[in-house]
């Protein structure tokens, strides 16, 4: 009876086993392809780069005003139903046209128009880092979805060569118990062993659907896109030593370069309020025509001189704009300070994070190896009798979990190098 139990348990385990959905329908993006449109599609990198462009004309309106006055053209047209006195002109007429060119040129402001253009400048290096740390961010999350598709595709095999091998073993323990050298809780055993390793197919299956859609959405797909490797995963030894590493983080990282610039600017703009206490000097000139065409010309007058100008009371309010300058400014000099601390420890951290991840992903290598030689001797054993079958179920999960973890130790190491390279603010090897 127990044996017609197995049996029927077995089939019907058998109809419910998952099904390997067919992969060839889905588009497939290599890793390059993969960052170049999610670089297109990332919200933050697009804020960055628009980031920079308007730091770019900022600059420009800084720059600008050392050479180009200020230039504006008004004209008006009045129309009367009854003759009405011109004041350009001094005549009567129905219809008056009034037109004006005015150039200002600030020549002195205290030195406020060279602080900002130093804050200026300061703020396109910010934006500048700011897009290289958006940059190396965006293909962060997108290296981690697309390796995260490889990594539930080899864990679907992983579980797939696990129900196998349950199912392997099931027909021996069953073929032993009908001879009578093994006893019947051992095809029981086994059933379970395959019931619990098609439940785990089941799971990988479904979060490779999800990883696939994830990675989709990254570069733009309303579908799931699988990843295709274009070259075999390799985890060399890295180019840099640590101290190198540390190095070049605070020399060229995107994250420190961008604290040094916001405190540049911060500085600046400190500086730029002192500018108000002092007198201010402008050129001025203005063009203006009268008359009753579109153009007027019949009476024309041109106006120019200077303005001199020194702020003695303003109710306060420079003082508050300097000790807000100042508090910007102290806020971002320790901001500066605790980036520099911040940044060297990451640095360390990507950079030994990687090399664990690497020696980590070596070891698991050998696990699988073990586990491959402890199964092929276990089931030699079994077969023969000499051993229960607790421990073979026993080396059929440590070979699956190893496996497993050498999946997930592979591709942790090139999660570990891309957090690197986003410290540093470049690659460290061509992908």
């Amino acid at each position: 009876m127990i044996l017609e139990l197995i049996a029927l348990l077995q089939f019907a385990a058998a109809d419910l086993s998952p099904r390997v959905m067919p992969q060839d329908s889905i588009p497939q993006v290599t890793l390059g392809q993969a960052l170049r449109a999610a670089a297109q599609l990332d919200p933050n990198y697009v804020s960055a780069m628009g980031q920079i462009d308007n730091a770019r004309w900022i600059r420009r309106q800084a720059t600008a005003l050392f050479i180009v006055p200020a230039i504006s053209v008004s004209t008006s047209l009045t129309k009367a139903d009854a003759p009405i006195f011109n004041v350009g002109t001094g005549g009567i007429a129905n219809q008056i046209v009034a037109g004006q060119i005015d150039f200002d040129y600030d020549l002195f402001m205290g030195g406020s128009k060279i602080y900002n253009l130093i804050r200026a400048r300061s703020e396109l290096e910010s934006a500048d880092a700011n897009e290289i740390s958006a940059r190396f961010a965006t293909a962060l999350l997108t290296e981690s979805d697309f390796y995260d598709v490889l990594a539930e595709k080899e864990l679907v095999r992983v579980a797939s060569e696990r129900t196998r091998r349950a199912e392997e073993q099931l027909a021996v323990a069953r073929a032993r118990v009908l001879s009578g050298a093994a006893v019947q809780t051992d095809s029981l055993q086994l059933l379970l062993e395959l019931t619990r390793a098609r439940v785990d197919l089941l799971r990988q299956q479904a979060a490779l659907k999800v990883a696939q859609v994830q990675l989709g959405r990254r570069v733009g797909s309303p579908g799931p896109v699988d990843a295709l490797l274009a070259e075999p995963i390799t985890s060399p030894e890295l180019p840099i030593s640590e101290d190198s590493a540390v190095a070049e983080a605070l020399g060229q990282g995107p994250d420190y370069r961008r604290a040094i610039a916001d405190e540049g600017a911060a500085n600046a703009a400190y500086k730029a309020v002192y500018g108000s206490y002092l007198p201010q000097v402008s050129l001025f000139a203005s063009y203006q025509g009268f008359g009753e065409d579109y153009i007027p010309d019949a009476f024309t007058r041109t106006v120019w001189g200077f303005r001199v100008s020194l702020p003695i009371w303003n109710n306060a309010q420079r003082e508050v704009a300097l000790t807000q300058a100042r508090t910007n400014r102290d806020v971002a000099r320790a901001v500066m300070r605790d980036t520099g601390l911040g940044v060297r420890r990451d640095a360390i951290a990507a950079y030994q994070a990687y090399n664990t991840a690497r020696a980590s992903a070596e070891l698991a290598g050998q696990a699988v190896v073990v586990a491959r030689e402890n199964l092929d001797v276990q089931e030699t054993r079994y077969r023969a009798g000499a051993t229960t079958i607790l421990d073979l179920l026993t080396s059929q999960v440590s070979l699956s979990e190893a496996e497993a973890a050498l999946v997930q130790s592979v591709y942790t190491t090139r999660l570990a190098l891309a957090g690197l390279e986003l410290v540093l603010g470049r690659r460290l090897f061509e992908r």
